[in-house]
């Protein structure tokens, strides 16, 4: 099973930018899907953006024209810039590869 560990959590002012990242333990390369879930307290965790191995990505609404998700296979590692940032973005990010869950990060966007 692949390990994942996560970084580039943070507390930012609303309207800042993070870039999450996300390293796997082993190759990504064959991986047909990857994906970025976040769970605010009190919330059930939900698909924030996915993007499949020939590149293709798809975004919850709210984050449309803010977000980007991204893979980069050399490095084994995926990743979510974050844009444009709001309090309602405030939640723990987790990335998901092959059935493994990353140990989250945590994203605080003060306004």
């Amino acid at each position: 099973q692949v390990q994942l560990v996560e970084s580039g959590g943070g507390l930012v002012q609303a309207g800042g930018s993070l870039r999450l990242s996300c390293a796997a333990s082993g190759s990504i390369f064959r991986i047909p899907v990857m994906g970025w879930y976040r769970q605010a307290p009190g919330k059930q965790r939900e698909l924030v953006a996915a993007i499949i191995s020939d590149g293709t990505t798809n975004y919850r609404d709210s984050v449309k024209g803010r977000f980007t998700i991204s893979r980069d296979n050399a490095k084994n590692t995926l990743y979510l810039q974050m844009n444009s940032l709001k309090p309602e973005d405030t939640a723990v990010y987790y990335c998901k590869i092959s059935g493994s869950w990353g140990q989250g990060t945590q994203v605080t966007v003060s306004s």
